[in-house]
């Protein structure tokens, strides 16, 4: 599934390039669309009780992005179990047809206390959905 966003100025550093940490947030802001078009809007994970805290971010930056330019963020669930999510991402910039960055985030599902919990045993309907989305990526 496809992210696309604009880059912001204040998302750039002194040499006029977007700063590395603001990449770690675009992948959110693309994991966060992406569980919104599956029907899994984070806000009704999180009134169900489960969390998705993140485990791990690695991240290889590829090509500069810079203020103004556009970029589109293609997301993919590598691996999911029930009880691990990892989501991969390849962002592209559109304004410079470069690759800009490839990685991924590692996730665990737990309830409101950050116990971890199987999806699978206490919500089969999401589990489901995950589960579906995790099949088209593997065909």
């Amino acid at each position: 599934m496809i992210y696309q966003r604009k880059i912001n100025y204040y998302e750039t550093d002194r040499m006029q390039i977007v700063h590395h940490s603001n990449y770690i947030r675009f992948l959110e802001e693309a994991r966060i669309y992406v569980m919104d078009k599956m029907g899994l809007p984070y806000h009704k994970m999180e009134e169900e009780g489960i969390m998705i805290p993140v485990l791990g971010v690695n991240c290889t930056y590829k090509n500069p992005c810079r203020f103004d330019d556009i970029i589109e963020i293609n997301v993919k669930i590598k691996e999911y179990t029930g009880v691990k999510l990892i989501m991969e991402y390849t962002i592209m910039n559109k304004t410079t047809n470069k690759l800009a960055l490839v990685g991924e985030t590692k996730h665990c599902f737990t309830n409101n206390d950050m116990k971890p919990i199987s999806l699978k045993k206490v919500n089969h309907q999401m589990h489901e959905i995950f589960e579906n989305n995790y099949k088209i990526k593997e065909n």
